[in-house]
Order: structure tokens, then sequence, then C-alpha cells
């Protein structure tokens, strides 16, 4: 236990709400969840599902008519050929990144990750014994990795690597010519690739590619997606994978031995996500954008904060190294006397310090609030 991590967002969470309980005035811009409601018809097909006795225990790797409708829905937004066995369902997205690690590290094996990122990735690395290898993720590069950096942290030890494009906290969005240099670099060796596209859908001006869809790469890749971010049902606990026959194999096995199966009812609300209107997704990504453009030019005004645009997801990271504040006491700052919840980039890994995670999963008067409330405290750091 004590190899293992946790995740930050969830701490500062619990802080902000404490001072509110003293009756402070706190916006939140830590969590990463989208503040919009789940689509109509999405909780009318629970509902629908509770009232016809879908409450049972089902299929351990997901129902089959859903995890067809899984595998024609990535076939057609990856440009690949998968079926219904190569789907597993599991109850949120962070289970097929631990059971894909726990199917396939040993000790000592080595696993390239970005850094910032997730903080689970590394978290579950060290406690399964393997060694983390963290890459950089390059401001100049739109936060994506420096591929010569890459090149040169592959080894005989190393067994899996992390992608997430688009990523959490960046925002970045890894490039399709970066992702077919990387594909070179994988194809021959033995190694397996997790590719974490939980914000597939969210993104603005240029689509994200799957890895799995270049030569080669599909019996080699375990695509992690979801419906929390999509369809803003975090709490309805609906993730799933896409991966070779025989991994999915493993994940089901490690499903027997610790959820048994994916609630059925919510299983039954995602395949009327799937299979529903889009426009609910269309909607969200153009209020994000909205929202993005916003929050990117009013941090860009407060003195020692540089922040790029992000191409994916509802993160913003800006620099604030020109305040000349490290980040975690920038963010405690901000908290206790702005009353702004935001997230210090060391949490997601050491080339995150210097930085800041806001989610801009937030109202726009509310991002509007927040950014005059820092602007009115940034008197501490001066002109940058």
């Amino acid at each position: 236990m004590s190899r293992i991590g946790t995740e930050s967002a969830f701490e500062v969470l619990a802080k902000a709400r404490a001072l509110e309980k003293q009756g402070r005035n706190v916006i939140h811009l830590e969590i990463g969840e989208p503040d919009f409601p789940t689509p109509p018809h999405v909780v009318e097909a629970g509902k629908q599902a509770l009232d016809e006795g879908w409450t049972k225990y089902g299929p351990t790797p997901g129902f089959p008519e859903f995890r067809e409708a899984i595998a024609a829905y990535v076939s057609r937004t990856r440009g690949v050929k998968v079926s219904g066995e190569n789907v597993c369902v599991v109850p949120g997205g962070k289970p097929i990144m631990f059971f894909s690690m726990i199917a396939l590290l040993e000790v000592g094996d080595e696993v390239i990750f970005p850094d910032p990122g997730f903080p689970i990735y590394e978290s579950v690395i060290r406690f399964l014994g393997a060694t983390p290898v963290p890459i950089p993720l390059v401001e100049s590069r739109g936060f994506s990795f420096d591929l010569d950096t890459l090149r040169d942290r592959l080894s005989k030890k190393t067994k899996m690597v992390i992608l997430v494009s688009p990523a959490n906290p960046t925002g970045g969005v890894i490039p399709k010519e970066d992702l077919a240099r990387m594909a070179e670099m994988f194809r021959d060796r033995d190694i397996m690739v997790l590719s974490d596209e939980i914000y597939s859908r969210i993104w603005y001006e240029t689509e994200p590619s799957s890895i799995a869809s270049f030569d080669g790469m599909l019996e080699k890749t375990i695509i992690l997606d979801g419906f929390s971010k999509t369809y803003s049902m975090t709490g309805w606990r609906l993730g799933y994978g896409v991966m070779p026959s025989w991994m999915a194999d493993a994940v089901t096995k490690l499903m027997v031995n610790s959820n048994s199966c994916t609630a059925s009812f919510t299983q039954r609300a995602g395949m009327a996500a799937l299979s529903g209107p889009q426009d609910c997704v269309t909607a969200m990504v153009t209020e994000f954008r909205k929202r993005r453009d916003v929050i990117v030019k009013g941090l860009n005004e407060i003195p020692g904060f540089r922040c790029s645009v992000p191409p994916g997801a509802f993160y913003a990271f800006p620099n604030v190294s020109g305040t000349g504040i490290s980040s975690k006491e920038l963010a405690d700052y901000l908290l206790n006397e702005a009353g702004v919840a935001c997230l210090n980039g060391a949490a997601f890994g050491e080339h995150g310090n210097g930085y800041l995670r806001f989610s801009y999963a937030n109202s726009l008067g509310n991002i509007l609030e927040a950014i005059e409330r820092i602007k009115k405290v940034s008197g501490r750091w001066g002109a940058g």
C-alpha cells in the first residue's frame, strides 16, 4: 500500500468543500467532470431499464449486443476492424488501466508514460513493482512527446507505453505524424500500447487519431474509452476497453475476480447514448470551445501566467513560473485567498511543476469571475 498513490483533484475538492462549510464562496475549477446533465434520452433509457428489470447480474465482459455496438462505434471512429470479442465493458475507465497493467506487468518491467499525466498511471505502475519511465510532455511541442527522447527511453525492459490524446492535464493532442513515427518505433517490439482515448470526442480544431489505426498496431493496442466525459455520465461508471481477444480474456478474468460485471441498467443507458442523437455531444463541445477561448485569454492577462491554447479535453494548463511562486504555493494561495480551486501541475508529475491545471467544466460566468478574483490577488507577485 505504501507504493500506491491517489488523485489530488479529490483532495483539493475536499479542502474547497471545507472552506465552503465555513461560509466561503469557492469557484470549482479543480474537478475534471463535465458540468452538463446526462442527456435526457440516456437518463430515460436507464429508467426504462430499471423498470424492465435490468437489475440482475449480466455477462462479465458486458452484454453481447452492447459489446457489438461499441465495436461498431470504435471501428467507425478509428478506422479499424474489431468485433464484440475485442470489447470488455467495465465500471468506468480506470479498470482498463488497472486490469491491463495487472495482466501484463511483472516486477522490473518498464512502462513509458506521459509526464505531466493522469497520476493513476504511475500509481499503478509502482504498485505492481514495475518501473515507471516518464517522458516529458514538451510545451513547445503542444505538450506532446519529444520523439527522440521517447526513442532513447525504449529498452528491452519496456513492456508498455501509455499514450493519452487528448490529454489530462494539458489538453494536448498527439499529432497524427507523431503517432505514425511512434508506430514505426513500436511495431517490431514486444510491447503493448495503452491508448487512453477517454476524451476522444472533446476536440476543437483537429480530430485526434488513434495509434490503433496504423499498420500493425491494432494487435498491439488497448484502447481505453467510455461514457463519463463524452456523455457527462461520470456517476454512471461505464467504460470499456478494446483490445486483442487474448487480452480481453485476461481482463474478463480480472473482472470476474473483482466486479463480477458492470451494472446491467447502465449498459442499457450506454447503448442509448451510442445509438441515439449526438447533438448533445456537439452542443457540449461547442460550449467548451467558447469557455476555452475565454479562460485562455483571461489567464494570459494575469501577471506571470502564460497559457497556450489546448486543442482538446477541457483543461487549461498555464505556465506560472513567471510569478516567482511555486505552483503548489500558488494553487494553495488561490484557493485560500481568491476562492478559486485549481490543481498544482506537479500533482501530475515532476514536469508539471511550474504549471496549474484549471478545468473549464464550469459556467462562463464562473470562469470570468474566477479570472477576476485571480487578477485581484495577483499584486502579490507583481507585474511578472
